[in-house]
């Protein structure tokens, strides 16, 4: 046997030795585990508001005996679909902490009774969620016909859609309460309730009216950049047709993420379909502007430019690259969303059931994609950059695709600088949202005046298009090859 072979078996047998040892003290480890830790990890965990063998008597936890009762509260447990007539679930193992609620900043704590002719009603989930149905809204069809609009609603149906806020542990607290004054018993919460929002409070007014005036200036402004890249003929090349499809992306995204201002029309809105609208459609204008950066890039690394196809054969490559890409990674993000995502997060009112948005995990897919895209806008500045800096002579194309250069430059900063401060607003934090607010119709703002009023050759062809605003300059105030173009456009 040589060494080679003998070193072998050696290496073999000690990785063998090392994962017996390794697997032995894992279950010697697993096996000292205390039984009570393990019972309570299996037990979904309730709050109660007194102490084990106390009750609630007129607003005072007391011991039993001194309420006249022999038994502890215990609770009654519902599914989360379950309905008047419906099997009943199979009862949790559950551990109680005894204690109230400890509410946000932004909360108040809410005392509720359910006994017999209430009109609240409380429900324990088996997954420990505290539910209150709200008042005329349980079991009534007629509300329900009203509220949904059909004609015929089974009572399962009406369960499902009955209006009802569901509390965590950490948010309620829940017992038995006796009432001696009204000689009754009930079942009594202590619930954590956001604070009532007043209209004119400067949360609401930037959020509600503030918000959604600059988000409608914004899409004004794209609107504007789009008709005119669209519109003028002399701008209808590569890299104008470029420019309005990402402004179309953008006009979409804008309107999507109007829609989700106002949380309270829940019943009109799908929060989750929205919410992908407006991420996919700030993807897609990321992807056009990689292409953009991509045209200007390849073009000045070209030795030759005359070698070219047409624009539209290009452009319609681009679009192709950048449909797909988009279609595929938000296919991707969906598939995380639905399939691996675990805590979803969660959009509920008054008026409307409670849905679901994009969670973390689709997020993610879609943001890196954004990140990594910025990196590789990035790399073809800085490679372009040094290009340029190496260029001894311009041609025509090359003086052209400087200025198209400068306007990439300048909307890749506003569309990046837009985009971290869009992550940094999901975090809900009062400032960074404000920050972003402002910041998105900055960034509009931006964007009209590169493309539009901070180009010579733009504004030269606006006047000349819609007779006003013509200034006198002679040949040699404009920028280089401008007077080329007014000779091409028959002026």
């Amino acid at each position: 046997m040589t060494g080679t072979s003998q070193l072998v078996l050696v290496l073999l047998a000690t990785s063998l030795a090392l994962q017996l040892v390794g697997g032995s003290t894992l279950d010697a480890a697993s096996g000292a585990q205390p039984e009570g830790l393990q019972d309570e990890r299996d037990r979904i965990v309730l709050a109660k508001c007194c102490e084990e063998h106390e009750v609630l008597l007129d607003h005072a936890c007391v011991p039993l005996a001194e309420a006249n009762e022999t038994e502890a509260w215990r609770p009654d447990f519902e599914s989360e679909d379950g309905y008047p007539g419906a099997k009943p679930p199979r009862l949790p193992r559950y551990l109680f902490k005894y204690g109230p609620p400890r509410c946000r900043s932004n909360e108040n704590q809410w005392d509720v009774y359910h006994y017999s002719s209430s009109s609240d009603t409380l429900v324990m989930l088996t997954s420990g969620k505290l539910r209150h149905y709200v008042p005329d809204q349980v079991d009534e069809i007629v509300k329900a016909k009203e509220l949904y609009g059909t004609e015929f609603l089974e009572p399962e149906d009406v369960q499902a859609k009955a209006i009802h806020y569901d509390y965590p542990f950490g948010h309620y607290c829940a017992d038995k309460a006796i009432l001696t004054k009204d000689n009754l018993s009930a079942i009594y919460a202590k619930i954590c309730v956001p604070r009532a929002v007043k209209w004119a409070s400067t949360d609401n007014l930037i959020r509600k009216a503030v918000d959604p005036a600059l988000h409608a200036i914004a899409v004004v402004c794209y609107l504007v950049v789009a008709i005119v890249y669209f519109v003028l003929p002399q701008l209808r090349d590569l890299v104008g047709n470029i420019v309005t499809s990402l402004m179309v992306c953008l006009i979409v995204n804008q309107c999507a993420s109007f829609i989700t201002i106002f949380t309270e029309f829940g019943n009109h809105i799908n929060f989750l379909a929205t919410d992908l609208v407006m991420f996919i459609s700030l993807l897609a204008a990321f992807f056009w502007l990689n292409a953009l950066g991509y045209y200007i890039w390849k073009t000045f690394r070209s030795k030759n430019v005359f070698l070219r196809s047409t624009d539209k054969k290009k452009y319609c490559c681009y679009a192709t690259c950048v449909c797909g890409c988009t279609v595929a990674i938000a296919a991707t993000a969906i598939f995380a969303h639905f399939t691996l995502e675990i805590n979803k997060p969660i959009i509920g009112g008054v008026s409307f059931e409670a849905q679901e948005t994009l969670g973390w995990l689709g997020l993610s897919v879609l943001f890196m994609t954004i990140a990594f895209s910025i990196f590789f806008n990035l790399y073809f500045i800085l490679t372009t950059k040094n290009k340029l800096k190496r260029m001894r002579t311009y041609g025509r194309i090359h003086h052209k695709m400087k200025y198209n250069f400068r306007t990439f430059i300048l909307v890749c900063m506003a569309m990046s600088i837009g985009w971290v401060f869009l992550m940094l607003s999901l975090s809900k934090y009062n400032g960074l949202v404000y920050c972003h607010i402002i910041l998105n119709a900055l960034q509009a703002f931006i964007i009209l005046y590169v493309c539009v009023f901070g180009q010579k050759r733009v504004t030269f062809l606006l006047g000349k298009t819609c007779n006003c605003c013509i200034s006198n300059e002679n040949a040699e105030g404009m920028e280089w090859g401008e007077e080329m173009t007014a000779i091409n456009a028959g002026y």
